[in-house]
């Protein structure tokens, strides 16, 4: 199997040279019996395709249902700003009630696979979301900066689990070479979100004075109240991991375990929690490398989030016409989000799709930063978000690609969205109010961020990742293997 320079090849292909998905060539012990051994090739193969559609169709659909959620829940409060939250506070108190959400989600994030790894998907899942939609509603509820605050930092809490614990969890069901489309569609929920949010936003707004609430109020409420509703169902969408998926026929799972071994996915095995799979993801420099660009990317699309119906109302628009001139941007950054993410799976070239990608964005906000003119700076909110979004899911994929273990993987993605979200700390305070329209430190700070961590680190981190490939093709890493039993090498991870 010919992997692409970013995915580290394994000790097997090296050895064996084992083509991608086949287990004929490699002893594989405590694999489940092979309930097609008796089938032909090609029969194989169209199992092996309808097994995926089925994986597909119960997975994807609901896990980024739950993300669009997640994400209108937490980027709703820019709407709500332009509908008149803002006199509640001053422009530093909202700011700051923005960052708080950050802080608490990213001390949690590094956590919460390893909660969803014992607890199960079925139970985590529901749970948190149920929290954060109480929390929701509760927003609808405050009436000043420390009510806000608060409802801030307990959002942050409850959403920690999710954005990291799916993408662990696919990863969990996938070939490398199948995730990251998949990965890509996930996360284009949250563009489709920003699309969805501002049209919600702009109808819900209509209900201004209903209840004595303010249109703002509603917002939360409502959108809370569905979290709620949808927390409930998910218990019965939200499967668990293969070895336990209740939807799974004993014969599937074999399969689903099967391809997985066939991949050399450590996720295929039954895995217990140890403290050195944590310290191996601590010590592992490409766990810093794509935390690096994981910021660069996640700084630059909250800010983007955060403020984009604020920036276009500094064009000159009004509250719902801002909230509506919000939508075509983000549908613009959905379909790149998937078509990045279907050439990446292709071509196994994540390195060079985030390289790419990034430049768009840098000319969309060297557009916002440079040009007076409304026009000019609309169309450059369509090339900010277009550079930004793929980039996330992508780094995502990129980096599940060449970690392996399942509590070393699922750390390492903790710590990298983490580390990326506790830089939404910065999103939240560089576009000030006495900037309008221009906002020259908030542009400035995203086209830094696009510029040294996206671009520079996915530069870096792509040319590291091939000097290391070409070393183990030359064989200068096999004395890591030597002497070690097939057990012991597999346990290796991406170090074999």
């Amino acid at each position: 199997m010919s992997r692409g320079d970013d995915e580290s090849p394994s000790y097997e292909e090296k050895k064996l040279g084992v083509e991608d998905g086949r287990l004929d060539s490699v002893a594989l012990d405590n694999l489940p019996p092979d309930p097609d051994a008796h089938l032909s090739e090609a029969e194989k193969i169209a199992i092996d395709k309808k097994l995926l559609r089925r994986l597909d169709f119960r997975l994807i659909p609901w896990l980024s249902f739950l993300y669009l959620i997640s994400f209108l829940d937490r980027t709703n409060i820019g709407n709500a700003k332009v509908e008149g939250l803002s006199n509640l506070m001053t422009s530093g108190q909202y700011n700051a009630a923005l960052s708080l959400f950050f802080v608490s989600y990213s001390l949690l994030e590094p956590l919460t696979n390893v909660l969803l790894k014992r607890l199960r998907p079925s139970i985590f899942i529901p749970a948190i979301m149920l929290v954060w939609g109480i929390v929701m509603v509760t927003m609808g509820l405050i009436r000043d900066f420390s009510g806000l605050a608060a409802a801030r930092w307990f959002l942050g809490v409850a959403e920690a689990g999710l954005f990291p614990g799916v993408n662990y969890y696919l990863s969990c069901w996938y070939r490398r070479s199948e995730f990251g489309i998949r990965a890509a569609i996930f996360f284009s929920a949250a563009a489709l979100a920003g699309s969805f949010g501002g049209l919600l936003a702009a109808a819900i707004s209509l209900m201004d004075g209903i209840g004595g609430k303010p249109g703002w109020a509603w917002i939360f409420i409502l959108e809370g109240l569905a979290t709620v509703i949808v927390a409930i169902v998910s218990y019965w969408m939200v499967f668990d991991f293969p070895d336990e998926a209740r939807f799974l026929s004993e014969d599937d799972r074999a399969r689903v375990i099967r391809r997985l071994k066939a991949d050399r996915q450590s996720s295929a095995e039954h895995e217990d929690f140890k403290m050195k799979y944590f310290w191996a993801s601590v010590m592992d420099w490409k766990t810093w490398a794509f935390a690096v660009i994981y910021m660069g990317a996640d700084m630059p699309l909250y800010a983007f989030s955060l403020f984009l119906p604020t920036i276009i109302t500094g064009l000159g628009y009004d509250g719902i016409t801002a909230n509506l001139l919000s939508v075509p941007p983000y549908a613009a950054a959905a379909v790149l989000t998937v078509a990045v993410g279907w050439y990446a799976d292709r071509t196994k070239q994540r390195g060079l799709s985030n390289i790419a990608t990034s430049f768009l964005g840098i000319a969309g906000f060297g557009m916002l930063l440079g040009s007076k003119h409304p026009g000019v700076q609309y169309a450059g909110t369509f090339l900010g978000a277009v550079g930004i979004y793929p980039c996330i899911s992508n780094t995502i994929a990129w980096a599940s690609n060449n970690v392996e273990g399942v509590y070393k993987r699922g750390v390492t993605l903790g710590f990298a969205i983490g580390w990326g979200n506790l830089n939404g700390v910065v999103s939240s305070n560089i576009y000030l109010t006495r900037q309008k329209p221009r906002y020259y430190a908030g542009h400035g700070v995203v086209l830094g961020y696009l510029v040294v961590a996206l671009l520079g680190g996915s530069t870096v981190t792509h040319f590291l990742l091939r000097a290391e490939n070409s070393r183990r093709r030359s064989g200068k890493r096999d004395h890591w293997i030597e002497g070690k039993s097939e057990e012991e090498i597999e346990m290796l991870g991406d170090q074999r």
